[in-house]
């Protein structure tokens, strides 16, 4: 039996670096872990990039140059959280109103001075509307949070 889909999704992972340069891996190379099949432009991603500071976005750029901004930073506070908003709807569009948007908040902790603990929340799902069972089930299942913590922890094993 599968378990009903739930307005907040709760991940974690612990991570072979200090809690600053798993921070900062996170926003300056969040590209580089974010799957390229999750792309809602027309062409390729060329970059992903997250604007670390409050009122900036976490957009992908294709190759051809078109964006596409999918999140805004609504707290920066390195080396410890970040939260930014979720701008993607039920059917995988840009949700227009900031009040139909869901949240993503990221702590880092520091397990040691060399192993961090990055804890995952992306609540208020439920404000998407109808249809935001859907989002809670893609952004919770293994191709979802999951996966971009995973690939997080390789990048930062092998830089």
């Amino acid at each position: 039996m599968s378990q009903a889909p739930a307005a907040v999704v709760r991940r974690q992972i612990v991570v072979d670096a200090p809690v600053e340069r798993a921070f900062t891996a996170f926003t300056q190379r969040f590209g580089d872990f974010k799957p390229p099949e999750h792309n809602m432009l027309g062409a390729p991603i060329a970059e992903t990039v997250f604007e670390g500071r409050v009122g900036g976005h976490i957009y992908d750029r294709g190759v051809d140059g078109s964006e596409c901004r999918w999140a805004r930073v609504l707290a920066y506070e390195p080396p410890d959280r970040m939260v930014f908003s979720w701008d993607i709807g039920p059917t995988w569009q840009i949700e227009q109103d900031p009040e139909n948007a869901s949240e993503v908040e990221v702590r880092f902790v520091a397990e040691t001075p060399d192993r961090t603990r990055v804890e995952l929340e992306h609540r208020h799902i439920d404000r998407h509307g109808p249809g935001w069972e859907a989002v809670s089930g893609a952004v919770g299942s293994d191709e979802g949070w999951p996966l971009y913590l995973e690939r997080f922890a390789v990048l930062l094993k092998e830089s």
